[in-house]
């Protein structure tokens, strides 16, 4: 797929996107990288046909896409389950299949609260799983992902990745953003920067390697005393996922970044209780660190 000059703005305001030229071909993961405003967002609403181009064309569009929105918070009663079975045959396929479907794709993303949950009482992150099921009920030769790991849990982060080495390995194209170098270095073959509408190569990446789990990492609090200084983990560099329970945060984490990491949990008075998969072994590592510990 091809985006050739591609410009955008609405009425007479300023311009979203200018003279934007982007391929991204069968078999390879795109990232495009860029703060919030940048123009990321139009620019896949774009690819995916949702928009149209105020100039310029898109070229070679595969026939059947799934995206994925930045924002997904349907306000509905209908459970996860039936409003997928709807979408898959929306989609074309018959009720039992898209049944089938909709459940194997919640079993593995973990949805928690249940498949028969309302729609409006589901997190974030378990919405997100919702979003990303039905971008995948038919299997697409366009897969188009916006922001796709806000909110989603670190075991959700790992089936992400997988899926999308699926449908690159597959013979599709994978579209995502994100704002992290980290992200878009461990998983994307072809990386554009987005700057004020405008885009530009920032130089094919490294051959992705098949997913590998990061390492996932357990850190606790004190069990008296005050709390621990708690940081803004999602920030910093190669951590993948976060979750956050009562005292306790686990996140995945990018193999090289797992010391660095550990050292500023440390320093902040967070204890260490579990290390899986580390930069050095493929094993799993328990430690209850004092948090002065050198």
């Amino acid at each position: 797929m091809r985006l050739e000059a591609v410009s955008k703005r609405y009425g007479r305001g300023d311009w979203i996107l200018r003279d934007v030229d982007v391929e991204a071909p069968a078999g390879e993961v795109v990232a495009f990288a860029g703060g919030n405003g940048s123009g990321k967002s139009t620019l896949l609403r774009i690819a995916v046909g949702l928009s149209r181009p105020t100039r310029g064309t898109v070229a070679g569009r595969p026939p059947v896409i799934g995206y994925v929105p930045d924002r997904f918070s349907p306000n509905e009663r209908m459970s996860a389950a039936a409003y997928l079975t709807h979408m898959g045959r929306v989609r074309g396929l018959t009720t039992s299949a898209a049944s089938s479907r909709a459940h194997r794709l919640l079993d593995r993303l973990a949805l928690v609260g249940g498949k028969e949950a309302p729609l409006r009482s589901l997190s974030k992150g378990n919405a997100q799983k919702v979003a990303l099921a039905q971008a995948l009920l038919v299997e697409p030769g366009l897969l188009v992902l916006d922001e796709p790991w806000s909110g989603l849990d670190a075991s959700a982060h790992g089936v992400l990745a997988e899926i999308m080495t699926e449908v690159s390995d597959g013979g599709g194209t994978v579209l995502f953003t994100d704002h992290r170098e980290s992200v878009t270095r461990a998983r994307a073959s072809r990386t554009y920067t987005v700057v004020q509408g405008r885009v530009s190569l920032r130089g094919p990446e490294p051959a992705a390697a098949p997913y590998r789990p990061a390492a996932d990492v357990v850190l606790s609090g004190p069990e008296a005393g005050p709390p621990p200084q708690d940081l803004p983990w999602e920030g910093l560099d190669g951590v993948l996922a976060v979750s956050r329970q009562a005292t306790r945060v686990t996140m995945t984490v990018a193999r090289e970044a797992t010391d660095a990491l550990l050292y500023t949990a440390l320093q902040h008075g967070w204890s260490v209780l579990q290390v899986t998969g580390t930069a050095h072994h493929d094993r799993t590592t328990d430690a209850t660190m004092n948090g002065g510990m050198r």
